[in-house]
């Protein structure tokens, strides 16, 4: 975590049912440092996403999950390197959602699918610099423009989870876990049972790319 580059290539990637396995969260904070969250919470609530060049819609930070490390691990790890914050995970993914990578998104066969576990973090530091900063640029949202801007429809899925949690959250005046949509905790996913087919069952929100062609996710 503490590497001034980002770690590169796929040689420790992790694969599930063929499917290549992805952490990634949606860094978040409020604008008055978290006091009084009970009042204006989508004018106080902000969002960070990221842009890639010559693009103008924008994504959370996400990528590979490496095998000598945590599901956790890998969302703070890809936190850092595309977007320079470092923050406070949730125990629980948001969900899990299945989807095509970009380079693939003409396929229809399971070649270039990937499995995504998304979370939350609350953002504590943002650095001046960091790993990829020379291929992102991040950008803070309220909720509402960060719908607008989202390059994917299952980014969408999981900011409309983030925020019905959030909003509980504020509603209830508790900071709890963020454990509304998932029962599988984050480190307790190991890479005996995340390789294990069925362990879980099949996961809350998650996208099957598995079909006919009509059925294929051209996302990533």
């Amino acid at each position: 975590m503490s590497s001034s580059l980002a770690r590169t290539g796929r040689d420790k990637q992790r694969y599930e049912d063929q499917l290549r396995l992805v952490s990634g969260c949606i860094p978040y904070k409020f604008e008055n440092n978290g006091e009084n969250k009970n009042c204006n919470l989508e004018n106080e609530l902000r969002v960070l996403m990221i842009s890639t060049p010559n693009r103008d819609d924008l994504v959370f930070p996400k990528g590979g999950w490496e095998d000598d490390e945590t599901i956790s691990e890998a969302a703070n790890r890809e936190a850092l390197e595309e977007a320079g914050v470092t923050g406070i995970l949730s125990e629980n993914p948001l969900g899990v959602w299945e989807f095509r990578s970009k380079s693939k998104q003409n396929s229809c066969s399971l070649e270039g699918g990937c499995r995504g576990y998304m979370f939350a973090m609350e953002v504590v530091e943002e650095l001046d610099s960091w790993p990829e900063q020379s291929s992102y640029n991040r950008k803070w949202l309220t909720p509402e423009d960060a719908f607008k801007l989202c390059r994917y429809d299952w980014m969408r899925d999981a900011l409309k989870r983030f925020l019905t949690t959030i909003t509980k959250e504020s509603t209830n005046g508790t900071r709890e876990e963020f454990n509304e949509h998932s029962s599988i905790p984050a480190d307790s996913v190991t890479e005996h049972q995340i390789l294990s087919t069925g362990s879980f069952g099949k996961p809350r929100g998650v996208q099957c790319l598995q079909g006919s062609c009509s059925k294929c996710f051209v996302q990533g």
